[in-house]
């Protein structure tokens, strides 16, 4: 299995509040701003606050997660399948177009495997978006 890219995923109880702290209070410069999150420089890593699935406020808040982009969701299921691993939710796609399987690490940390298939917004060239629009 090869893994492409990573990040710590957090779904947090107030995602204002906690957009505020990584951004102005911490400073973390902004990669990627979705409408639904805002994905943060962390270094060599990344961290995404996302303001969907939110844990409802009577349920625990959410451990956080490992976001760990691959080539092939399918082929990286069966690998894992093929070693033992339980996996804890089949690949599927989301409603947000990604491929996506999950697994629980032996302290319950939840790893998302995550493919973005062809055509996915996160495989365009925003620079050619920005091109455009000062050309035109």
């Amino acid at each position: 299995m090869e893994v492409l890219a990573s990040r710590v995923l957090l779904r947090p109880t107030d995602y204002q509040r906690s957009l505020r702290f990584y951004r102005d209070d911490i400073g973390l410069a902004i990669a990627r701003d979705y409408g639904a999150g805002m994905v943060f420089y962390a270094g060599q890593s990344l961290i995404e606050v996302a303001g969907h699935g939110s844990p409802a406020q009577e349920q625990a808040p959410f451990p956080g997660a490992l976001w760990l982009q691959v080539r092939d969701i399918a082929a990286t299921q069966s690998e894992l399948q093929g070693r033992g691993v339980p996996i804890a939710r089949p690949a599927r796609q989301e409603p947000w177009g990604l491929h996506e399987m999950h697994v629980t690490d032996p302290d319950g940390l939840t790893l998302i495997f995550v493919e973005v298939p062809a055509g996915h917004p996160l495989r365009r060239d925003s620079r050619r978006d920005e091109q455009a629009q000062a050309s035109g």
